[in-house]
């Protein structure tokens, strides 16, 4: 049985590798067209199910597009943003991060706040704390609520009508959030898994369940979720289920709409169905 120290000990070092790997960059390397290498785009920070048969990557340099096929395009639109947070509900794409060297500049500098696409990131829209703000942690209900935590300070903060006014939540150092469909919200935390069923007021502790230092909204109505020892568990009514593997850190984390979990770890991207792992685009090598 792991310990309460060994525990804490575990998350957080987890926590700060994850952080370090999710740092800020306020000069994004030049996009470079379409990308047959996980080194083509950089590192990852979000994946978000695109529809048809596609995932969106938030990258330093864009979002790009890959298929279950391992097809990449990009950047969408052309467009250099430093997508640092990445969430979707409905046509309705929000993402937070830094603008690159040719980023439209009414998106905001040196932080883009929260910006908003309705075409899939083709083209993009400022929503609130232009210029201000940098949110590495961001998700979005299926009613449209959004929460965020920004890199000023480990605040949440909640908007019920697509960012257009906030509201202060719970202190909370999370490295990631997921709502689930019955208005649960997780957050990973140094402490453990939390979560909270008052939109993100309080948050305690979820019961029996695994130290997750990335968690993502299932299509089933639960979570899937990375954990300290590189398993994937799903949580499955009230217990957790594995569900498969992690090989060294995890990047970023997503679930599509018909259940798959992609993913980017030490491997590269991978593409998770039925339990099935497919490498589509292998890590390059240092």
């Amino acid at each position: 049985m792991i310990s309460p120290t060994t525990r804490r000990l575990a998350i957080t070092a987890t926590v700060t590798v994850a952080l370090l790997l999710t740092g800020c960059s306020t000069t994004p390397a030049e996009p470079d067209g379409p990308a047959s290498t996980a080194a083509g785009f950089g590192h990852v920070h979000g994946i978000v199910d695109a529809g048809d048969g596609t995932v969106l990557l938030g990258t330093h340099t864009g979002l790009y597009t890959l298929g279950e096929d391992g097809t990449v395009t990009g950047p969408v639109g052309g467009i250099d943003l430093d997508a640092m947070g990445l969430t979707a509900t409905g046509d309705n794409l929000y993402a937070s991060g830094h603008p690159g060297p040719s980023t439209p500049a009414e998106l905001g500098a040196p932080n883009l706040g929260i910006i908003r696409s309705l075409d899939a990131g083709a083209s993009w829209e400022p929503v609130a704390f232009t210029g201000e703000e940098d949110f590495h942690v961001l998700t979005v209900t299926g009613d449209g609520t959004l929460y965020g935590i920004g890199s000023s300070r480990p605040l949440l903060r909640t908007s019920s009508d697509g960012g257009q006014s906030w509201a202060d939540g719970a202190e909370l150092p999370a490295v990631d959030l997921a709502a689930a469909t019955d208005g649960t919200l997780y957050a990973a935390t140094q402490d453990g898994l939390q979560h909270s069923t008052d939109g993100g007021a309080t948050f305690t502790p979820a019961p029996d369940a695994p130290v997750l230092y990335l968690v993502e909204t299932d299509p089933t109505g639960g979570v899937v979720g990375v954990d300290t020892d590189g398993m994937l568990r799903r949580l499955v009514g009230t217990g957790w289920e594995d569900v498969g593997t992690t090989t060294g850190t995890v990047q970023a984390l997503g679930v599509t709409g018909d259940g798959a979990i992609v993913l980017v770890d030490d491997r590269g991207v991978v593409w998770i169905r039925d339990t099935t792992a497919t490498v589509l685009i292998p890590a390059a090598t240092p």
